[in-house]
């Protein structure tokens, strides 16, 4: 098992930080608790340097920082962040990067994020990191420790060994894929995509906005009025007191109270689905005043048009996923990284301000996307291997 030095005091962050800006990269993660509370509560920060000499085995300095330290201090941390000379490489970084936005506003850069370096060098959709220590450090992860409380103090040993785990072995994995990366060229690729971590609207939750996750079909403007205003102060009451959106209540009540249109407390008291929680006074006013402003609201949301049917239009969508497996079995990088499901049915309705069109995606596969769609190419199988016909 990895060798590592647990932080608590300031100055030994600092002085870690201070070698960390004297190599090429360090390696992050973080533990973290989000099932009370809307915001995720910092844990626990795992950070490793590269070895200094990789002709011999091991690796370099190892750490695991305690946020919850008492007088404990990260701006040497956020220091680190933004020191240019420093790569900062996570897994999966977009639930890390939300913890450092919402606590101190402020990004890692530059920025590595190897499940999307993994997609592009064609590990797959969203490899997990136990793939890729598999694959690429050729060692097995103990997982078992995962969904412990990383709250609590002293953590166990077996919390310690995964913790650290998640970041020694991240150090072969990011030297790998970068190799990879600049042989193939496609840094400009994973630039693109991380260009989108590094977007603070990426982690801004609007409540006039939250109405658009809720999953509910109604053809009702006025329906949809109340989701939007129910949506909209339950996302507000969660923030502002720091609770997650089900323990204000579940999006299965909120639906049946903007069918059910609650005037008064006695009406509200009705409500099948709506927990104990949501009958608390302050969240009953708020839902009826909620329920109000939808049924007063001057301009309702008008359901989405439906895009007319034109003949074809399924049959090519199926020919575009066929392009797209095609094209990503050619480049070795994950269909999905190059086009969604959502993207295809955009581009065979005839829209074509899609993703999926621009930047190297184009290059990749929208140009002859479009051209599928025009007719100028045809698809043929030959032997199980899709090829591109020239028509005009």
């Amino acid at each position: 098992m990895s060798q590592f030095t647990t932080i608590t005091t300031t100055e030994a962050l600092a002085a870690f930080c201070a070698d960390a800006k004297a190599q090429p990269y360090v390696t992050i993660d973080t533990e973290f608790l989000r099932e009370r509370t809307y915001y995720s509560r910092l844990c626990l920060i795992q950070m490793a340097l590269p070895p200094a000499d990789k002709a011999k085995d091991g690796g370099g300095p190892a750490v695991l920082v305690d946020p919850l330290a008492p007088g404990l201090s990260l701006e040497p941390l956020y220091d680190l962040f933004r020191h240019e000379g420093t790569v900062k490489v996570f897994h999966a970084a977009r639930q890390d990067l939300e913890i450092f936005f919402h606590d101190a506003g402020i990004f890692p850069t530059p920025l590595f994020d190897t499940q999307i370096a993994a997609m592009v060098c064609g590990f797959g959709e969203q490899v997990g990191y136990e793939t890729l220590v598999r694959k690429i450090a050729k060692d097995n992860l103990d997982k078992s420790s995962r969904f412990t409380d990383w709250s609590q103090r002293p953590l166990s040993k077996a919390q310690q060994d995964y913790a650290i785990a998640d970041v020694t072995h991240l150090r072969a994995i990011y030297e790998t894929l970068k190799a990879q990366i600049d042989k193939t060229g496609r840094g400009p690729w994973v630039a693109e995509e991380v260009a989108i971590l590094l977007d603070p609207e990426t982690y801004i939750t609007r409540p006039a906005e939250a109405w658009q996750r809720i999953r509910t079909r109604s053809n009702s403007p006025r329906f949809m009025a109340i989701v939007r205003k129910l949506a909209e102060f339950r996302e507000e009451y969660a923030q502002t007191r720091n609770v997650p959106r089900s323990r204000v209540f579940k999006d299965d009540a909120l639906v049946e109270l903007a069918s059910t249109k609650p005037s008064n407390e006695a009406e509200l008291g009705k409500s099948r689905l709506l927990m104990r929680e949501g009958r608390r006074p302050e969240i009953a006013q708020g839902i009826l005043a909620a329920v109000k402003a939808g049924m007063d609201d001057p301009h309702p949301p008008r359901p989405p048009k439906e895009v007319p049917g034109q003949p074809g239009n399924a049959a090519l969508g199926e020919l575009l996923r066929v392009l797209l497996k095609a094209k990503a079995d050619l480049e070795g990088v994950a269909p999905k990284l190059i086009a969604t499901t959502a993207e295809l049915d955009a581009i065979a309705q005839g829209m074509r301000d899609v993703p999926a069109l621009h930047g190297w995606r184009a290059e990749v596969f929208g140009r002859d996307a479009l051209r599928l769609a025009s007719g100028e190419i045809a698809l043929s199988a030959e032997g199980g291997v899709v090829r591109v016909v020239e028509l005009q």
